[in-house]
């Protein structure tokens, strides 16, 4: 299996499940071209998580890690008319980009950007009525992730589901030995997964357009 069999077979899956979405497909332009990095979610993982939104009726989301707003583009449109989603994001250039292609796609009512360290507004949060959330998705930088794990702990509640992209990566997550602060984020950000009592959690390998990477997902099944 190569990278253009990934790629192929992700574009076969978006051409027979998704429909043609002009909206979310300026987004992707519009971030390209401002010259923001790459990383966002495939169209087909943006719709897994739109699904999981929709699956768990989340009406409170929050999302740590904005880039340009794609993914927060799928989780919003889950949402409720009453529903309301709270994304962070430290880079300014990033967080203007993102509130434009939300605008563009008319949901700059619910989708609230705070822009600053994560672990900066996340604190914010906690001290105020906003939480508990309802889904939390993290997808930022990956050597903070056991940091925004805790905080995610705190502001979820019995029932909340708690999703982290990036959890593979290249398989590199298995190599204890490794430099790469990224790796040892994730690593270390698995193994709070395991051991945290108040929830289940697994995480699945993923391959397609996006390379070889995996998703966490964590169910919070008590409270503290």
């Amino acid at each position: 299996m190569t990278q253009e069999k990934w790629t192929a077979v992700d574009s076969y899956i978006t051409d027979m499940l998704l429909s043609n979405d002009p909206i979310l497909e300026a987004v992707l332009q519009a971030s390209n071209a401002a010259g923001l990095p790459p990383h966002n979610v495939s169209p087909n993982q943006g719709k897994l998580l739109m699904l999981l939104a929709l699956i768990h009726q989340a009406r409170n989301i929050l999302e740590i890690g904005t880039l340009g707003g794609y993914s927060t583009i799928w989780l919003a449109r889950a949402l409720p008319t009453n529903g309301r989603l709270i994304t962070l994001e430290s880079n300014p250039k990033h967080a203007e980009v993102a509130r434009e292609n939300i605008t563009r796609a008319g949901l700059a009512n619910i989708i609230e950007i705070r822009v600053g360290r994560a672990v900066d507004t996340l604190a914010q949060l906690a001290t105020s009525d906003c939480h508990p959330f309802d889904l939390i998705f993290i997808d930022a930088d990956k050597p903070s992730n056991p940091e925004y794990f805790s905080w995610a702990l705190k502001l979820s509640s019995k029932g909340s589901l708690i999703i982290a992209d990036n959890v593979v990566r290249d398989g590199t997550v298995i190599e204890a030995s490794s430099t790469d602060p990224k790796v040892q984020g994730v690593r270390r950000f698995n193994e709070m997964l395991g051991s945290e009592p108040r929830l289940t959690a697994t995480a699945i390998q993923t391959v397609g357009s996006k390379g070889y990477d995996g998703f966490a997902i964590a169910l919070v099944t008590s409270e503290e």
